[in-house]
């Protein structure tokens, strides 16, 4: 295979330059694009992949658990690991064609895994090696419980910006934004003869779907507003351009909500002794941030309904 078509299969296999995250493209995409030619070599699904990225995540966090050190960096180089094998899945289904709403769920479900794990573990930590909370041995798990409530929501909203941004930049098949009442549809059409699992799995992507359009509902309105203007989905290019220019600035704050920036945040509260730091950050932080994020959204949805019906696209 020569440099050029080498060059040109890994570019394939990201998803824009406008949305990949700058540590990603120096470090796990490389890692991620090689194991996903492995991959694809050997036969292996993206989905084993994902699979695979559940099971060496959980064994990070039950990792984070003991509080020897050296025990923690293992546990941060199979986190790391597992990562890398959660850009090799997309990567490899972008590569090979193995698009899936089963596979968009696992790899949306792997990351949530992960870090309950770390947080239990966190907690049980906390529980036996500081004195206030062994004191006060409700108070870390409560703190577990609303900083996991607003990772869910942070995660869930900077996927969700992210592909409102591919959709414009790419169009429809570039992107994988789903649509609750359509989701709902399907659930009723496929309902008869799903199995249990296929049933529960859609019903929780369904509920995560209604969640992130009830935060954003300036989008919904402009997605109905276009749906109606632009029935066929032959949105103008100047449309998607204007769109593109004011969204693009707001794919640094997805990024930072997703992985990297939560894991340089959880390694350096592990190597300071103090996990519990972690959920400071998550709490302060990264919530400041998606409020910031949503109302800035929010106001770009909204300038652009109101150019929508004075005519000018």
């Amino acid at each position: 295979m020569s440099t050029d078509t080498s060059n040109s299969s890994y570019r394939d296999s990201l998803k824009s330059m406008d949305t990949e995250e700058h540590i990603d493209l120096a470090f796990y995409r490389p890692i991620g694009y090689m194991w996903a030619c492995l991959a694809a070599k050997l036969g292996v699904t993206p989905n084993a992949i994902t699979i695979a990225s559940i099971i060496i995540g959980i064994g990070a966090g039950v990792a984070f658990y003991f509080p020897q050190m050296w025990v923690n960096v293992v546990g941060m180089l199979l986190l790391i690991w597992a990562n890398s094998f959660d850009s090799a899945d997309g990567q490899l289904a972008r590569m090979t064609k193995q698009y899936s709403r089963l596979g968009r769920i696992l790899d949306g479900l792997s990351g949530d895994i992960w870090f309950a794990t770390i947080y239990v573990a966190i907690c049980l930590r906390e529980n036996v090696t500081s004195v206030f909370f062994m004191e006060h041995p409700w108070l870390i798990w409560t703190i577990a419980v609303v900083t996991g409530l607003c990772h869910a929501k942070q995660a869930a909203m900077a996927d969700y910006y992210r592909q409102f941004h591919l959709y414009f930049l790419k169009g429809k098949d570039g992107a994988e934004l789903e649509d609750a009442a359509q989701l709902k549809r399907q659930m009723e059409q496929d309902a008869p003869k799903a199995g249990f699992w296929k049933r529960l799995t859609m019903k929780v992507y369904y509920n995560y779907t209604v969640q992130q359009e009830a935060t954003a509902p300036a989008m919904q309105r402009l997605r109905r507003e276009l749906n109606e203007r632009f029935p066929s989905g032959d949105i103008p290019q100047s449309f998607r351009d204007a769109f593109r220019e004011k969204s693009l600035p707001l794919m640094k704050y997805t990024n930072i909500l997703s992985f990297n920036w939560r894991t340089i945040a959880l390694f350096v509260s592990l190597f300071l002794q103090m996990p519990w730091l972690y959920f400071v950050f998550e709490l302060t932080v990264l919530n400041t941030l998606l409020i910031y994020m949503v109302i800035r959204h929010e106001r770009i949805c909204n300038t652009f309904i109101s150019q929508l019906k004075d005519g000018k696209y």
